[in-house]
C-alpha cells in the first residue's frame, strides 16, 4: 500500500485558533470537573462541622489558608461560569440564538455575568452587604 505524502496535515494547536464558543465549551467541561472535585472540599467542611469542635477549628486553621481561600473562590467561578452556561442551553433547547454573531455575544454575556456574580458573590462574602 502506497503511502501519499503529499496530503496536508492537520492544523496542530500552535496553529490553529479556536473560536470563542470552542473556549466556552471547553471551559465549560473544565468547570465542570472543578465542581465535582471540589464537592471533595464541601464534604470535608460538612464532616469537619459534624465531628464536633476539635475538627471545626482544625478545618478552619486549614480554610485560612490563601491557598485554599483561593481553591473556594475558584469553585464559586465555577459554579457560576457552569450556571451561566447552563442558562445559555436553555436558550438553545428553545432553537434560537444560532447565528455566529449572536453566539458570540452570548459567550461575551455568559463571561461577563459569571464574573460578576462572583464578584457579588466575594463582596457580599467580605463585607455582608
Amino acid at each position: 500500500m502506497a503511502i501519499n505524502t503529499n496530503r496536508p496535515t492537520s492544523p496542530h494547536l500552535q496553529v490553529y485558533r479556536l473560536p470563542l464558543t470552542g473556549i466556552i465549551s471547553i471551559s465549560h467541561r473544565i468547570t465542570g470537573v472543578m465542581l465535582s472535585t471540589g464537592l471533595f472540599l464541601f464534604v470535608y467542611v460538612i464532616s469537619a462541622l459534624a465531628g464536633g469542635e476539635d475538627s471545626y477549628k482544625a478545618m478552619q486553621a486549614v480554610m485560612n489558608l490563601w491557598l485554599l481561600k483561593l481553591v473556594c473562590w475558584g469553585f464559586v467561578y465555577a459554579l457560576f461560569f457552569h450556571l451561566c452556561h447552563g442558562v445559555r442551553h436553555l436558550i438553545w433547547d428553545s432553537g434560537n440564538s444560532f447565528e455566529l454573531d449572536t453566539l458570540n455575544r452570548y459567550a461575551m454575556i455568559e463571561l461577563a455575568a459569571s464574573l460578576a456574580l462572583t464578584l457579588i458573590a466575594f463582596v457580599w462574602g467580605c463585607y455582608g452587604l
